[in-house]
């Protein structure tokens, strides 16, 4: 699974960690970086090839500064298991982006250099950021932004009126419900939408009987704060900035940062302030980083 390096004439000791999707999709850009990193300083290389193989490396890493070679996916898993491990806020992570353009928009909204050569001198040479991390009462991590999206429009043919017995039975059924409760609007009002109940910091933003089309909960870098945006049904967006959010309802999924989760009926996210460093260019790169929109 790994493979000793020849050491490098200065001091610090890296273990570099080659996702197996970079090695299969650009190994030209793996082979640059693996030549400058070991040039700069002593690196171990690891060539997992399962995500078990990869925690296990990253859990060995002793004194030595890990570099994650690879894309969103595999900058997400390093993140998750230090965070699982408590070990995020006590060391520092480094990226050198390889994979496919859109498998790398998180670490580009970052500031993460985006050429190999680059991104490795910055793991050499780089300033250490703290960046705030959106953590989850299932203990999940979000890097950047957690959505939850409006649901998918019902499949064609749904509404699709029964024939013969069955809608006859349809026809009966709808009439006993109709003469024991009213017909429920809402539920044949405004598709695409959730109901939600929503709260930031303990106010409430939207209840159950607002029609919600789109959550955005964004991290701003630094600072402790998170941007939330609830973007109603009748177009109207309600924004705030917020240290948790809790959100509730009907089942429902989300989207954090390139990853799916749920279903789940409550889930609530809280900012960590400066919960884990990364190796980012010099100050004027970051600070250009910290005004990088998701």
């Amino acid at each position: 699974m790994s493979a000793a390096e020849p050491p490098g004439d200065g001091d610090d000791q890296l273990l570099v960690v080659i996702d197996p999707v970079a090695r299969r999709s650009d190994g030209e850009s793996v082979r640059i970086a693996k030549d400058v990193l070991s040039a700069g300083a002593r690196a171990k290389i690891c060539l997992p090839d399962t995500a078990e193989e990869f925690a296990r490396a990253l859990s060995r890493r002793g004194a030595r500064r890990p570099v994650v070679v690879g894309d969103d996916h595999a900058l997400l898993r390093a993140v998750a298991q230090l965070h699982r491990e408590r070990e995020l806020a006590a060391g520092v992570l480094s990226l050198i982006p390889v994979g496919a353009a859109h498998a790398l928009e998180v670490a580009h909204a970052l500031g993460v250099p985006r050429g190999a050569v680059a991104a490795a001198r910055t793991a050499l040479d780089g300033a250490v950021r703290r960046l705030d991390l959106l953590v989850d009462d299932s203990d999940g991590v979000v890097l950047g932004r957690l959505r939850i999206p409006a649901p998918p429009p019902p499949p064609p043919g749904s509404g699709t009126p029964h024939a013969g017995v069955t809608a006859v039975w349809d026809t009966c059924r709808s009439l006993v419900t109709s003469l024991v409760r009213p017909a429920p609007v809402a539920a044949t009002t405004n598709p695409g939408t959730h109901r939600l109940r929503i709260e930031a910091d303990g106010v409430l933003l939207s209840d159950l009987d607002t029609p919600v089309r789109d959550l955005s909960v964004t991290s701003q870098g630094g600072g402790g704060l998170a941007d939330v945006v609830v973007r109603t049904g009748s177009g109207e967006d309600v924004t705030v900035e917020a240290k948790a959010v809790t959100v509730s309802g009907a089942d429902f999924r989300y989207r954090a940062d390139i990853q799916t989760g749920g279903p789940v009926r409550t889930r609530t996210w809280t900012v960590r302030a400066g919960a884990w460093g990364l190796m980012l260019p010099g100050p004027a790169s970051a600070d250009a980083a910290a005004g990088a929109r998701w």
